[in-house]
């Protein structure tokens, strides 16, 4: 089988005059630059940081933006640019935003000095700008949370740059050289938990690289309708694999909308679905998505092989290994009907999917670490069978939801909770078909959701669910000494997933959940609240 191809987001020929270039040193939130600058209406493209002069040339960016990253400027072996770099730019003309790694990279590289911090910044913290600064375009002081995560930090700046923030600490946050074009962050601003830094990217765009801003999601729909005929081509099949989340959804439409019914929808239940999920997302897609599903029941078959499985990352990668194979019998089924093969899978995965597991084969992203992998990502065996199509790779839930409205998905099916590929599975810490884990998990996930419904929240709510803890706790429920399962919690907002805060409910709201879960549901005496945000913890338990 040749290597799958993968479909990318490239702009009209029109729309190539205000490109944003991101050259990737490694930080988690690479992407997320990328997102928020199409967010306020430019075209961004990713590229790794060693990406040759030739390949920028041909690029030819507006605006150069040099992301954060894991390492610091005097490791060996650290990510850089080529010598000729901003000898380039400068030429050229191209404006150049460092942020975090970015910005220290770039004071390492023009003469100045970089040193480990006394006091490391991590977190959400104040930072106090200059005055007549081009970069904030403020003419007087002012005081704005951001988003630190340096361990390194300019101490000396190179001829020509001014500083033009502080943190509380004194380091300096934020420079720039608005004669040459070169400006730098070191704090995060395309994170939500910096609460000016939207702001700051958008004056940075229109009024210092003076650009349109005149990208739209009618590009990108328009663009992946063309690539996905062009990879598919005339004649053959393709097999969409849907969850009943919002991505799977989505991109099952968008491809549905190129090919028409040479796509074949395939819903797996894998008995990792939550209560009467199964019911419930075929009356949607039967009712409102008009699209035509056939079922497998494949429950038996997953959870005979997660027996006694414990270990996070195996779980993921067993569950992917049974996703490709259940796909490959619905292949040989649909063939059979079809009298033809089909040679492509569908996938609804998207960027986060992607950055969580590893810079994958051609994906032109290096640099950054794993954090956990995804069954439609790090799980997949090498061998699979069929050509992927993934047209929502380089795309953020926000994104997916606005493409799905563009195309007339129904907004409630639109603004679901994400839910995991994987499935309950990584909401049971431990082994699945233990202590009748999944039953109990379902039944309190039912309540909480519920209850979230009932006091209007829902769509407030980036995000909730219950998780399966493997523990115990002594309790009394009927005058009785009860020895039974603990659960926890969790509710987040969130705008794109690469961040998140927990939800402050009411305490009045807390206590009355977790009354209705320890009455209805057999086996429960605890229930906790997950405090956590992201980062530290990722959203998922596992």
């Amino acid at each position: 089988m040749s290597e799958a191809k993968m479909a990318r987001i490239e702009p009209p020929e029109s729309e190539r005059g205000d490109l944003v270039l991101v050259l990737d040193f490694g930080s988690q939130y690479t992407q997320l630059i990328c997102r928020r600058v199409r967010e306020v209406g430019f075209y961004s493209q990713l590229l790794p940081s060693d990406v040759s002069m030739e390949r920028i040339r041909a690029v030819d960016p507006k605006v150069i933006v040099l992301s954060g990253g894991p390492n610091s400027v005097h490791m060996e072996g650290s990510p850089t640019v080529s010598d000729e770099f901003f000898t380039y730019c400068e030429k050229k003309g191209v404006t150049v935003l460092g942020i975090c790694y970015g910005m220290q990279l770039l004071v390492h590289k023009l003469g100045g000095e970089v040193r480990p911090a006394v006091s490391r910044e991590y977190g959400r913290m104040p930072i106090f700008t200059e005055k007549d600064s081009a970069l904030f375009g403020k003419a007087e002081e002012d005081v704005q949370r951001v988003w630190m995560s340096h361990g390194d930090e300019a101490v000396k700046l190179p001829e020509g740059f001014r500083a033009i923030a502080r943190s509380e600490q004194g380091a300096i946050v934020a420079i720039e050289n608005p004669e040459k074009k070169m400006f730098g962050l070191q704090y995060h601003p395309e994170v939500t938990h910096s609460e000016k830094g939207l702001d700051t990217l958008k004056h940075f765009l229109f009024n210092i690289c003076e650009g349109r801003g005149n990208w739209k999601m009618q590009n990108v729909l328009d663009e992946q309708l063309q690539l996905i005929r062009e990879q598919i081509g005339p004649e053959n099949h393709a097999i969409c694999a849907l969850s009943g989340g919002v991505d799977s959804c989505v991109a099952a439409t968008l491809v549905h909308l190129a090919i028409g019914d040479r796509l074949h929808c395939v819903f797996v239940d894998n008995g990792l679905l939550r209560y009467k999920e199964q019911e419930r997302v075929m009356k949607t897609f039967k009712d409102y998505l008009h699209l035509p599903v056939r079922v497998v029941d494949a429950s038996e078959r997953t959870l005979s092989k997660l027996k006694g499985v414990t270990e996070p990352e195996r779980k993921r990668k067993i569950i992917g290994a049974e996703f490709i194979g259940v796909f490959r019998d619905a292949a040989i089924e649909i063939e059979k009907e079809l009298g033809t093969h089909p040679a492509f899978l569908v996938q609804g995965t998207l960027y986060p999917d992607v950055i969580e597991s590893c810079p994958p084969p051609g994906s032109d992203m290096k640099h950054s670490h794993t954090i956990k992998s995804h069954h439609n990502v790090g799980g997949l065996p090498k061998d699979l069978g069929f050509e992927l199509i993934e047209p929502l790779r380089w795309l953020f839930k926000d994104e997916v939801r606005k493409l799905g409205a563009l195309m007339g998905v129904p907004h409630t099916f639109l603004s679901r909770h994400p839910f995991p590929g994987p499935g309950l599975a990584v909401r049971v810490l431990g082994d699945v078909t233990a202590d009748n884990a999944l039953e109990t998990l379902r039944l309190v996930d039912e309540v909480f959701i519920n209850s979230i419904r009932e006091a209007g929240l829902y769509d407030t709510i980036w995000q909730a669910f219950a998780v399966f803890l493997p523990i115990k706790s002594v309790g009394v429920q009927g005058d009785q000494r009860t020895h039974s399962h603990v659960v926890g919690l969790r509710a987040i907002i969130s705008s794109d997933g690469m961040t998140a805060d927990w939800y402050p409910f009411e305490p009045a709201f807390l206590q009355q959940v977790s009354n209705r879960i320890t009455n209805t549901v057999p086996g429960v005496n605890r229930v906790v609240y997950d405090i956590t945000s992201k980062p530290p913890s990722t959203i998922e338990w596992e």
